[in-house]
């Protein structure tokens, strides 16, 4: 999806008043969060959306690495990510809200592409970010379908971690 020239990116998704011990990657990914909700919903490119977090003051606090690479890597890959999601969601992936398929997109592509990341880490941080972004159980949906998903990307790991089961 692409912004027309000159046309004004939508205003971030709304935000819960930050707390100031929120680690450099929860504020990125709350950036790619707000991103993807502009892209969904305004059709920002990711050039856009990188300037437009670029001029939030509290942007240097996040980890801006991590936020190019994950918005990027998203982006580039979205049908990937969607037909990933989309076989463990209830409805078809574009009548998800907004924020809660960008915050799915967000953890499928870390499951699938950040093996560096603990699962469990990344959904938690999607669980996190749908607390704060979503709708009222907007967490307990986006919990639900990672957790289905995880073993698909995750095997070995999250065998381990279930105790081999």
């Amino acid at each position: 999806m692409m912004a027309e020239a000159g046309s004004p990116l939508p205003d971030p998704a709304p935000v819960t008043p930050p707390a100031a011990n929120r680690p450099p990657r929860r504020r990125a990914r709350e950036y790619v969060v707000q991103g993807l909700y502009q892209w969904r919903v305004g059709g920002a490119d990711a050039a856009s959306i990188e300037a437009h977090a670029a001029e939030d003051k509290d942007f240097v606090r996040a980890d801006k690495a991590l936020f190019q690479a994950l918005l990027r890597g998203i982006l580039a890959r979205e049908q990937e990510l969607m037909t990933l999601v989309s076989p463990h969601v209830d409805r078809p992936f574009d009548e998800l809200s907004p924020v809660e398929a960008g915050i799915l997109m967000l953890g499928a592509y870390e499951l699938a592409h950040q093996p560096a990341t603990p699962y469990r880490v990344i959904i938690n941080e999607a669980i996190e970010l749908a607390k704060t972004f979503g709708g009222t159980d907007g967490h307990k949906y986006v919990n639900g379908v990672l957790d289905k998903l995880a073993p698909k990307l995750r095997s070995a790991e999250v065998s381990a971690r279930r105790g081999g089961k």
